[in-house]
């Protein structure tokens, strides 16, 4: 980028309203094309813990981790039902010290298991939309009560576009944090601006202002809702964690409507589908309509 990946606030030490989610992680011949990914409109409406094989014409993308002899079968498999994916190649427990912090060289070795793994087809139709290389990495809480410093994170994303040129970069953190660093981002491509409802009371200057600093810093951006944790207790609908609550049907559309206004944002994420929570009939017809706005945005690319 010029100055996917694909979170959300500031300095060292971030608040519990950053928090994506709670703590949890052969190469094969690519397939004959589907119809491409690359064609579909507007941007993706994706969630992460949702299978290829429940894709349809509201959910249109999936956010997952995967292992070296399934990966190409997965994207597969998301191409098939012409969808997208932004995946994850290194899960959250291997690239630590035994102090929890993070290990840049163990990540890195973990990531070699994918070497030769030929992703091109897949990012050249738009199936695969990015590569998420660490979570929350300015959640010092996650990482053994240290922050992933920006610096890191910029050289992760170098290892990445090392072993796969064209497949863009994106990690779990917001960009007013990426921006607070005084970082060049060469090879990351895009920052996370999760929302939950402590976030902020206004989710619409809060993603103008998140959008503007991804912009400063030449970084394409994904938005986003915690729809599990991120409510305000309105529902009345327990979170996964203690004091947290899923938001309600009115604040899904709230939100949400809030966020994709925003044009720089180039996907949107919700973490994380439930099977309880996404059939809900009201929940449902929240994501329907913001699916609709999803494939009504501008179309842009998470590459700046």
């Amino acid at each position: 980028t010029g100055a996917l990946a694909l979170s959300i606030l500031l300095s060292g030490a971030c608040a519990d309203a950053d928090r994506l989610g709670p703590t949890a992680e052969a190469t094969a011949a690519p397939t004959a094309a589907a119809p491409a990914a690359v064609v579909l409109p507007g941007v993706v409406f994706a969630s992460s813990k949702m299978e290829p094989s429940q894709l349809n014409s509201v959910h249109t993308g999936v956010w997952a981790p995967s292992t070296p002899s399934q990966v190409l079968s997965y994207l597969s498999a998301v191409r098939a039902k012409g969808g997208r994916a932004v995946i994850v190649l290194v899960g959250d427990g291997v690239p630590r010290n035994s102090d929890n912090t993070f290990n840049l060289a163990r990540w890195k070795s973990a990531l070699d298991r994918y070497r030769g793994v030929d992703f091109s087809s897949y990012i050249a139709d738009g199936t695969l939309l990015a590569h998420r290389l660490i979570d929350e990495p300015h959640f010092a809480s996650r990482w053994g009560d240290k922050v992933v410093p920006q610096t890191v994170v910029e050289e992760a994303a170098k290892y990445s576009k090392q072993l796969w040129p064209t497949l863009p970069t994106m990690v779990s953190s917001p960009p007013n944090w990426l921006a607070a660093a005084l970082v060049t981002y060469t090879h990351l491509d895009a920052g996370l601006a999760l929302f939950r409802s402590k976030t902020s009371s206004s989710p619409s200057r809060w993603v103008a202002l998140q959008a503007s600093k991804a912009k400063q810093k030449g970084l394409g951006m994904f938005a986003g809702l915690n729809v599990l944790d991120g409510g305000d207790g309105s529902s009345g609908w327990r979170g996964t964690q203690p004091g947290t609550w899923q938001m309600s049907a009115s604040e899904v559309r709230s939100y949400g409507s809030a966020l994709l206004a925003e044009n720089h944002v180039c996907g949107f994420f919700m973490w994380r589908y439930a099977s309880e929570y996404y059939n809900r009939a009201d929940v449902k017809s929240a994501m329907t309509d913001l699916s609709g706005l999803a494939r009504n945005h501008v179309k842009t690319s998470c590459r700046q």
